[in-house]
């Protein structure tokens, strides 16, 4: 018996590691710690190259080696580099949308109204009923606003199309 509870725990912390890691996975602060290094190394073989291929280069120039010895691709280890460069941006740029959808969902979206049946639950950010209707009233007009736009929109783009077709 014991064994199989230990062997379920395992099993449980395994499970956990898992959806730890996946996380990890789609956070992009996360995924961006993780390719610094790879970038670090990226770079001292980027320089390791250029500095075995300049000497190699020169000393094919002063007439000390001949040209068929073989060395090794400078630009593919500089295409790695730029390759991780490009992971790295996007890893900064889906972070800062991030960030700023949270910034404009904590703006935007209502916080707590307090109720009377539970007084002691109320918290310094929620806000009066009025305050909270006003919020929602505003947000109802916003929405209706999209949709008239979105509306016209789609009336000019059919009525292109029609035109168009007639031609």
């Amino acid at each position: 018996m014991e064994g199989q509870e230990q062997a379920a725990i395992q099993q449980q912390q395994q499970q956990q590691q898992q959806q730890l890691s996946q996380q990890q996975d789609f956070d992009p602060v996360h995924r961006f710690k993780m390719l610094i290094p790879q970038l670090k190394e990226s770079l001292q073989n980027v320089m390791k190259i250029a500095s075995l291929n300049l000497g190699h280069n020169t000393a094919i120039d002063n007439g000390i080696k001949s040209s068929d010895t073989s060395v090794q691709r400078f630009d593919k280890s500089l295409e790695e580099f730029y390759a991780l460069c490009d992971q790295l941006e996007l890893c900064l740029r889906l972070a800062y949308e991030c960030l700023s959808q949270s910034i404009d969902s904590a703006k935007h979206s209502p916080n707590l109204v307090p109720t009377a049946t539970k007084p002691d639950t109320v918290q310094t950010e929620s806000l009066s009923y009025a305050q909270y209707l006003g919020m929602i009233k505003s947000q109802i007009s916003c929405a209706k606003d999209i949709h008239n736009a979105l509306l016209e929109c789609s009336k000019k783009i059919a009525g292109k199309g029609q035109t168009q077709g007639i031609m």
